[in-house]
């Protein structure tokens, strides 16, 4: 008999910790992203098909809960401050004499190009879906969860040697559906 589902969580927890922890270098957003990932999985159970471990399927939500914690770092400048200096004076430090700020702006890219990067994704996931499950799962636990081989290879209780050949016939198959899908071209047959 399994455990209830916030009992096996609480029982992950403090290897997310150290996972996050040594990510982000600062235990206090560490212990944010781990909360964060664990309330997801807690408020939504159902999401949790069974198709992979828990501790897999949890690490990938805390995944992007770090993604989107090391975006918003680069994306706010810290400004040490002295006891002395008012609000003003901080203010003042992110401008230049002639009022041009400190630093440009990021550019914020195209958005004809970001709405066709979704379509891709949208093509991409269909080409996923028709590729055999298992071939699927391990593609996207290499490439999507980033794991090794041989943590892949424990999951699914495969060889390496078979792990790679599914990854080969997944990628040749995605290419195929996606040249024939996205690209709009036949895929070349020898």
């Amino acid at each position: 008999m399994t455990a209830p589902l916030d009992l096996q969580l609480a029982a992950l927890r403090p290897a997310l910790l150290r996972f996050a922890t040594l990510q982000l270098r600062n235990e206090s957003m560490a212990e944010d992203v781990v909360q964060d990932a664990l309330m997801a999985v807690l408020e939504k159970p159902e999401r949790f098909a069974g198709q992979s471990s828990l501790r897999t399927y949890v690490t990938g939500i805390m995944k992007y809960k770090i993604i989107d914690v090391l975006r918003a770092s680069k994306r706010t400048r810290q400004i040490e401050t002295a006891d002395d200096q008012s609000e003003d004076d901080v203010i003042d430090a992110l401008f230049k004499a002639d009022g041009h700020t400190q630093e440009m702006p990021r550019a914020w890219g195209e958005p004809e190009a970001t709405l066709e990067q979704k379509d891709f994704f949208r093509v991409m996931e269909i080409c996923l879906e028709k590729l055999p499950a298992k071939t699927a799962r391990i593609f996207m636990m290499r490439e999507w969860l980033e794991l090794e081989t041989d943590e892949i290879c424990k999951e699914l209780g495969i060889s390496a040697s078979n792990a790679w050949v599914m990854l080969y016939r997944a990628r040749v198959r995605l290419r195929e559906c996606l040249d024939l899908n996205w690209f709009g071209k036949q895929p070349d047959r020898c």
